[in-house]
């Protein structure tokens, strides 16, 4: 609903008197039972208010990925391998600041429950110091080792080797814009404003096509770079968003303010308080890129035609990614704020609502997937086979969204409720271990070519799906204090 005083949205939470949460039991006995003048509706309207921006923000950010790959296929199935073979690399170094906004979001998001706005506000300021050094020198560190880390992970070619290399340097050219970028959207979700990344990102990604279309073929009289234009284009997009945040977020019309005036000096208690959450996802990220390193060089080491094949697979079910860490930005930003106003009751009952929302529209995403699979791989190269290996993938794929989406939504509540521990081990056992572990099997053994790399994801997904639930439902993340 709308105040008649400032037009703004008010969440069906900010209705509910504060401190008042009902025990484990009283809420297991209620649980479709509602506060007095709450409904249901309400909390579907509170959902998607968060959730839409971030849909069509990241929905239209793996549009233009898939654009990217698209418009580098042209160029040959070795250009699509060696801008895939820098994903993980790119990744692996900014495993840090992601890690440091998990903790960022759900800080701000409890303190946004408690109508704590100076708090909240230290913490955008003590996140945004944090992410500036740790982007600053993965930056340098990357542009120096960029071309072994491409060659490590298993570049089969040296045009392949030479042309990924370029794009990571160019990549890390640009990694502070995108890692301070990245925290100013996490404090903005963390108080439920997700439309507001979703516009900056929505021109960054205009901006970055219709430099792809001027720098990668060579268009209205400029080069054509190939693959190096494409990297261009994207820093480009990048530095487009990272202006428009710092108009939006100096403005501080949001609840949120970075003022220059209160300084930029560390606050150890502020810090230390970021760090509890952030270290367990840093971990669990670090350990997500190790599996994915491990995953990835089983497949490179089918040559690039099937890197090829995967890494177009992986583009397409980025679209599903999309779907699941839209609502998880839901999931995150209402738990923690259910809990900063402790009613752990109302952060169960947008639970159970975000799951419902995410598994009708994940469903619609996993038929689209079996049925147009090979036309959407067809999209990217028309090679027969790759289109064919791509249908067959698109197939496992459809019956593997509804679990993870689940999985992300439930992931994204404990992380609003600072439980970044439990997530932590379930990456161990799954992506570090049931994932590349598989995959090494079913292709060196089995000999099921690309498509055993699938089958191992798909198992990792089943089981990180059912660890997540049993973690949300033993109720331990409702008892965290950050």
């Amino acid at each position: 609903m709308e105040t008649k005083a400032t037009g703004k949205r008010v969440l069906a939470l900010d209705l509910v008197e504060a401190g008042s949460s009902l025990s484990d039991g009283e809420v297991k006995k209620a649980r479709e039972h509602l506060p007095d003048g709450i409904t249901s509706g309400m909390l579907y309207k509170d959902i998607l208010h968060i959730a839409w921006p971030a849909l069509m923000e990241l929905a239209l950010t793996q549009l233009v990925s898939m654009a990217d790959m698209m418009m580098v296929g042209g160029l040959g199935h070795w250009a699509i391998s060696a801008v895939g073979l820098t994903t993980q690399p790119k990744f692996l170094l900014m495993t840090i600041f992601m890690a440091l906004n998990v903790g960022a979001t759900a800080l701000v998001a409890r303190y946004r429950g408690a109508g704590d706005s100076e708090k909240a506000n230290a913490i955008l300021r003590q996140a945004f110091i944090m992410t500036f050094i740790v982007s600053f020198v993965s930056s340098v560190l990357g542009f120096i080792f960029a071309r072994p880390m491409v060659a490590f992970m298993g570049a089969e070619t040296e045009q392949t080797l030479i042309e990924g290399t370029v794009y990571l340097k160019i990549q890390m050219a640009g990694l502070t814009v995108v890692g301070l970028t990245s925290t100013i959207t996490a404090c903005l979700r963390g108080v439920g404003d997700s439309k507001t990344a979703m516009i900056y990102n929505l021109t960054a990604n205009i901006v970055n096509v219709f430099f792809n279309w001027l720098l990668i073929n060579g268009n209205m009289g400029f080069p054509a770079l190939g693959v190096a234009g494409a990297s261009i284009a994207t820093v480009i997009g990048q530095t487009v968003a990272f202006i428009m945040a710092m108009v939006v977020i100096i403005r501080g019309k949001r609840f949120l303010a970075l003022s220059f005036k209160e300084g930029f000096k560390l606050q150890w208690s502020h810090i230390k308080s970021i760090i509890n959450i952030g270290i367990p996802s840093a971990i669990e990220q670090l350990i997500m890129r190790a599996g994915m390193i491990l995953y990835t060089l089983t497949v490179t080491s089918l040559g690039d035609m099937a890197y090829a094949i995967h890494q177009i697979a992986l583009n397409i079910l980025g679209m599903s990614f999309m779907l699941g860490q839209a609502f998880a930005v839901s999931a995150t930003s209402l738990t923690g704020q259910c809990l900063g106003k402790k009613r752990t009751d109302m952060a169960e009952a947008y639970g159970r609502r975000t799951r419902r929302s995410g598994m009708i529209v994940s469903i619609v995403i996993g038929v689209i997937f079996f049925f147009f699979g090979g036309s959407l791989t067809w999209l990217y190269n028309k090679d027969p086979f790759i289109v064919d290996q791509g249908a067959q993938i698109m197939r496992l794929v459809a019956f593997i969204i509804p679990f993870q989406t689940s999985q992300f939504i439930l992931a994204g509540a404990l992380r609003g409720a600072g439980d970044t521990r439990a997530t932590a081990v379930i990456s161990l056992l799954t992506v570090l271990a049931i994932r590349p572990g598989l995959s090494f099997v079913f292709i060196n053994f089995l000999h099921f070519g690309v498509l055993g790399a699938w089958f191992a994801l798909g198992a990792d997904q089943l089981l990180r799906s059912v660890l997540v639930i049993a973690r949300y439902n033993s109720g331990k993340w409702k008892h965290i204090k950050v």
